[in-house]
């Protein structure tokens, strides 16, 4: 599991990558959603006439804030600002799991679709409704349990221009889970420790799968301890499936050193799924990990706690990606 930090935090060990220049954007502070579970946000607003292409950009699975932040490092924030000085709007929020925590633990019926449709939803008419972004060119932009998302988000109604999932799970997450610690009983015996043994897990998982799982089985006998409507909402939830009905333009990024999200398994439900469709994108990016931070030999969970940048050509294909649908359509 990734941990996370405030927005506030580690701004001393964070430095801006060497392709973002936040003298060619601007940035302002926004409130996202409305009533007890809204939430702060940040646009990165380029200079120049626009209007521009824009992105709502969605954090992976955890309480993450809107920066990404894991140790020193910010990946979602290096996204947004090599969006920004390329052209490209970019709103990031903090999650509401971390924004309201207390109050989201104390709702045992939060569902992933909670956590993330409706604030990505109200990101993109905040977009809209700015004059420097043009209207018809906001696209979604996710990150692994992000990414997973972003096709329902798509599906919500909310007439997006494409997508853009990066290292975006397909294998359900209680398999991810158990397939991610008997990786680490191999490579990294001290962290594996800290976490459910294989046994558990796979019990853990089981249970998801089974039709014995109801809203009242306990939350204790459930992966990371998450209620059962989490669950059975995961449980209905097709990423593969979804996309292949929105008709739009995806690309698709994957780290080839990634252990939490992996080419033959997730991957590779992508492509089996949209292969028939036009318009769809897969890039993957042999030295990278899953915060797409290159890198050499096995990726490891105390990478996170060394500075890193989002790789620069996942920058670059992203932006050059975005400006020709933009041209195209």
């Amino acid at each position: 599991m990734k941990s996370d930090r405030s927005v506030d935090t580690d701004l001393e060990a964070w430095q801006s990558p060497e392709y973002a220049d936040p003298g060619l954007f601007d940035e302002q502070v926004v409130t996202v959603g409305s009533g007890a579970f809204a939430v702060p946000g940040t646009i990165s607003i380029p200079h120049g006439e626009g209007p521009h292409p824009a992105a709502v950009l969605l954090a992976g699975g955890g309480p993450f804030d809107r920066d990404g932040t894991a140790g020193p490092n910010k990946n979602l924030k290096d996204i947004a600002w090599g969006l920004a000085g390329r052209g490209v709007a970019v709103l990031r929020f903090d999650k509401v799991t971390h924004a309201h925590r207390e109050q989201v633990a104390a709702t045992p019926e939060f569902t992933p679709t909670e956590e993330y449709v409706p604030h990505a939803v109200a990101g993109i008419e905040i977009l809209r409704g700015l004059p420097a972004v043009d209207d018809d060119q906001v696209f979604v932009i996710g990150h692994s349990m992000g990414g997973k998302f972003a096709p329902r988000v798509a599906a919500a109604g909310s007439d997006v221009a494409g997508l853009v999932v990066l290292a975006g799970d397909t294998v359900p997450m209680q398999w991810s889970m158990v397939r991610v610690i008997q990786h680490l009983t191999k490579i990294d015996p001290a962290t594996a420790a800290l976490l459910p043994t294989v046994e558990v897990a796979t019990e853990q998982a089981e249970l998801v799968d089974s039709p014995d799982l109801s809203p009242v089985t306990p939350a204790a006998e459930l992966p990371f301890g998450m209620p059962a409507p989490y669950w059975l909402d995961m449980r209905a939830y097709d990423p593969v499936a979804v996309a292949a009905t929105l008709g739009l333009p995806m690309l698709f990024l994957q780290g080839e050193r990634d252990y939490q999200v992996t080419i033959d398994g997730d991957l590779a439900g992508w492509r089996a799924g949209l292969a028939a469709l036009p318009d769809v994108t897969f890039r993957t990016y042999a030295a990278d990990d899953h915060m797409f931070f290159p890198g050499t030999g096995p990726s490891m969970p105390e990478d996170y706690a060394r500075p890193h940048h989002v790789d620069p050509d996942v920058i670059a294909d992203i932006a050059d990606w975005l400006r020709s649908r933009v041209r195209h359509r």
